[in-house]
């Protein structure tokens, strides 16, 4: 991982000035305007440095939170001596932005440079040495145990205003809704917990020395401190999150209703819509339908296109607008229906040629060759077998297509080409002009 040390510095200095946080599709947009960096290397680093920790936002989609095992050094903490350590020597409340001594005439007993020869060489090891000060901090508190006060259990339970907490106002510990932290509060607005720093905890907090600034941060530090102690305490193995995976199966757009034709009417378990595909975006936790459907689709259908046009464009890779997840529903794949059943979806598949262009399977590429496979193969495997892979021979080379990461190898060279799947495009004229002629 060291060969990514730049990538990995770049990406925990984002984070950080972003609040120790963000959603994966953000952070690879963020990282592409500092360095190019592939999406193959992005997920690698991502998915294999221990600087990060890749978990499901409350909305489904992948977040990123910046971690690392740095911590303070306890005994420097205490006396200002240390036999020699691996902790940082900074004061506690420099860190917190309150220390008074080390503004005045009185100089702090504890140290106020991180560029001092132990804590630059520590933060060089760490990778860490190009970290703003505001940055270094966040990503301390959010990490070291010791900085923070716990969020209290026993207020999280029961009805009571502080819930079952016997300290009340006297209490020691933050006072924050455990769901709101875990991200998943039904409430909202309407929880009778607190989803900020109430006043009981803001005084509490002051008295530990934390600045007005770090408390009104609190939250969302605390929210990132909850996804990384639950890791740490997970006895399960880390699941990997793909950034370009392909989306989770939706349901489909009915059939029968296009050519107005259900029987089922509202009790149909298919989706009822005017055209054989439909993009949605997450409104909250509400699909509700995007505007220029048609400009977005032809787009999509283009696989030259990894995102559509216009002042807000739809990301295909990851299938979000700007924070918000995208869906598209479709009618059925044609694979799976007679050839006499109108408006179902057919899919194309294709591979990266060797120009940067995108060639079907099937057909030929630049230098006259064919796939031994075509789209209408690969997409009755695919309908059948997700997890399937398949063998395919151009030329004297095989190659294996893998439908999970969506790459054709060829292990021989210990080469591999991105493959994608795009739907031919159909036109609300065309949709209209089908139903018509049915009729």
């Amino acid at each position: 991982m060291s060969e990514y040390g730049r990538e990995v510095l770049l990406a925990t200095t984002v984070l950080c000035s972003s609040g120790g946080s963000m959603q994966l599709v953000q952070l690879h947009r963020k990282l592409l305007q500092h360095c190019n960096i592939s999406e193959e290397k992005f997920c690698y680093i991502v998915e294999q440095c221990p600087r990060f920790l890749l978990v499901r936002g409350s909305g489904g989609d992948p977040r990123v939170v910046a971690r690392t095992s740095l911590r303070l050094c306890r005994s420097y903490a205490q006396d200002g001596r240390c036999g020699g350590c691996e902790a940082l020597h900074l004061c506690k409340f420099f860190i917190f932005g309150t220390c008074r001594f080390g503004k005045g005439r009185k100089p702090c007993r504890s140290s106020h440079d991180i560029q001092s020869d132990h804590n630059y060489g520590l933060l060089r090891d760490w990778t860490l040495h190009m970290l703003s000060e505001d940055d270094l901090f966040l990503l301390l508190l959010q990490n070291d145990p010791a900085l923070l006060p716990e969020v209290c259990l026993h207020y999280n339970k029961g009805s009571a205003p502080h819930g079952c907490c016997t300290f009340q106002n006297a209490c020691t510990k933050v006072h924050l809704c455990q769901h709101f932290l875990q991200g998943d509060c039904l409430f909202g607005s309407r929880c009778k917990r607190h989803h900020t720093i109430d006043e009981h905890s803001r005084r509490m907090l002051e008295k530990r020395g934390l600045s007005g600034d770090i408390i009104q941060d609190l939250p969302s530090i605390y929210r990132n401190i909850h996804c990384l102690t639950a890791a740490a305490e997970s006895t399960a193995p880390e699941k990997s999150l793909k950034l370009f995976s392909q989306p989770a199966d939706e349901p489909n757009i009915c059939l029968h209703f296009l050519r107005n034709s259900c029987r089922f009417q509202n009790e149909c378990r298919q989706v009822h819509f005017h055209l054989p595909y439909k993009w949605e975006v997450l409104d909250g936790r509400t699909w509700r339908d995007m505007e220029n459907m048609e400009d977005i689709e032809r787009d999509f259908c283009d696989p030259s296109q990894a995102q559509s046009s216009g002042d807000q464009p739809v990301n295909f890779l990851t299938m979000n607008l700007d924070m918000a997840r995208v869906r598209r529903l479709s009618t059925v794949s044609s694979v799976t229906k007679p050839p006499h059943y109108l408006l179902t979806t057919k899919w194309k598949w294709y591979y990266k040629g060797d120009q940067a262009n995108w060639v079907e399977y099937g057909q030929m590429d630049e230098k006259q060759r064919t796939m031994s496979v075509t789209s209408r193969i690969l997409e009755e495997v695919y309908v059948s077998d997700k997890n399937h892979e398949v063998t395919a021979v151009k030329g004297q080379r095989e190659y294996i297509i893998n439908f999970t990461d969506m790459y054709q190898r060829n292990y021989k060279h210990n080469t591999k080409r991105r493959v994608r799947r795009r739907p031919v495009f159909v036109s609300v004229a065309e949709v209209e002009k089908q139903v018509s002629a049915e009729d």
